[in-house]
């Protein structure tokens, strides 16, 4: 994996000395405290951020939490803490301002490594471009619904004009309906469509939508 810029919140010299080996390949960035790694934000932008709970100067990780996520909402946030009840850990990692992954001291180097990779892979900046993919499929969907449902309602107005002229008569909705298997206000609704674009005669249906409803349409 390329080398990503990491921002590691940590206070204990020895904690950091073991990031620094287990993410070597990375460009890693440190502060002590939560306060001090916010002024550097801007300037690090960092693609992920390790966050201790208890820091220097007696701050809590998890008060600043919310606050990374609001100025980096898609750099994924694992909180690495030996300090967590297990109700603090759940809490961490709910809600729209949460953490991606939450790992207990004393830490597994072998595990962090491997969560940072799976973060820097599924979380960021691949999370952003896997929801516009998801968006613009969803958008494609939509549309290739709505071109089919035109083309039926096409077809079988078509089809319905054909039918009247044959007949010559008033329509029998019901028939019609069941013939094409679609609700009786579908068909009512062909046929003020039809006599609208001047393809069949008003004499053919002359009632309203909403007459058909109030006598017991379907």
């Amino acid at each position: 994996m390329n080398a990503s810029r990491i921002l590691i919140i940590e206070d204990d010299d020895l904690q950091y000395e073991l990031y620094e080996e287990a993410l070597r390949q990375h460009e890693l960035f440190r502060t002590t405290t939560a306060s001090d790694a916010m002024k550097i934000i801007a300037q690090i932008q960092p693609q992920l951020i390790i966050l201790d709970h208890i820091l220097a100067r007696g701050e809590l990780g998890l008060d600043y939490l919310g606050e990374f996520r609001e100025l980096l909402p898609y750099v994924p946030v694992i909180i690495v803490s030996g300090a967590l009840e297990a109700q603090q850990q759940i809490s961490a990692l709910q809600g729209p301002r949460r953490a991606h992954y939450c790992i207990v001291k004393p830490v597994d180097l072998e595990e962090l490594a491997r969560t940072v990779d799976t973060a820097l892979a599924e979380c960021g900046e691949a999370e952003v471009v896997r929801r516009f993919s998801a968006l613009e499929r969803s958008k494609r969907v939509d549309i290739q619904e709505l071109l089919s449902r035109s083309t039926d309602r096409l077809s079988r107005q078509t089809q319905i004009r054909r039918i009247l002229g044959r007949a010559g008569d008033r329509p029998n909705i019901s028939a019609l309906a069941r013939q094409f298997g679609v609700a009786r206000r579908t068909i009512i609704r062909d046929l003020q469509e039809l006599i609208r674009r001047g393809e069949l005669s008003p004499a053919v249906y002359p009632g309203t939508l909403a007459e058909s409803d109030a006598a017991g349409e379907d």
